[in-house]
């Protein structure tokens, strides 16, 4: 049988370490050490808590301040995209004006020309009485003109596709106060008329009472001269 052989311990080196001095003639206090090493510990962590409470004091204004920016920075955005929407609902306004007015400026050349050509058809083709009825034609065609150009000035286009709510109400009492002016004006036009046909039937009535009573006098007048003559 083989004896187990057991690895022998390396010699650790111990350094020479000498004992601390102690003064001679004078009695060593520890429990004096002790508590001058523990005053200085209770600084030592005085001096960290402070220094940890001074950092966390300045990472929270940091990120208080963190915080205001990125507000700023947010509001500045939503101020930034509501100018830029206000401005884009500003463009396509003024593009649908610019295009109702092309439009309208190209149905009234078309007007024209197409009242041209009638014109020049009437006046190869027709003469005389014809000439004079298409002459007639043409003014009511001119006068209806006139008259849908008038609605046309005064229909004011709606465009509430791009109106939050608070626009639309006001749109609406805008719109409100306007029927509102016509519907006044037209009570104004229906007296107006009304008082003008007043005016035309007492001037009729005048007029007849007035002529009457000139056949009556020359009627008169007639009659002494026959009567005068067979005397």
């Amino acid at each position: 049988m083989h004896k187990e052989t057991r690895p022998r311990p390396k010699a650790t080196y111990v350094p020479n370490m000498a004992p601390p001095k102690i003064p001679d003639g004078e009695k060593v206090d520890f429990d004096d050490l002790h508590r001058k090493r523990l005053e200085k510990d209770y600084n030592d962590l005085q001096s960290l808590i402070e220094l940890h409470f001074t950092n966390r004091q300045k990472e929270e204004e940091e990120l208080i301040e963190l915080r205001n920016r990125i507000e700023r920075r947010r509001a500045d955005r939503a101020e930034q995209q509501r100018v830029r929407a206000e401005q884009e609902r500003e463009r396509q306004v003024r593009f649908a004006e610019e295009k109702a007015r092309r439009e309208e400026e190209v149905a009234k050349l078309r007007a024209e020309e197409e009242a041209k050509k009638k014109m020049v058809f009437s006046n190869k083709s027709f003469g005389g009485y014809l000439q004079k009825a298409d002459q007639k034609k043409g003014k009511k065609l001119t006068a209806r003109e006139e008259k849908k150009k008038v609605l046309m000035e005064r229909r004011k286009p709606l465009n509430i596709d791009h109106l939050s709510q608070e626009k639309l109400v006001e749109k609406a009492q805008e719109l409100w106060q306007w029927l509102h002016q016509l519907h006044t004006e037209k009570f104004e036009l229906i007296e107006k008329l009304k008082r003008q046909k007043y005016d035309i039937h007492v001037l009729r009535n005048r007029v007849s009472d007035h002529q009457r009573g000139s056949k009556t006098s020359k009627t008169s007048h007639g009659a002494k001269g026959k009567s005068g003559t067979w005397k």
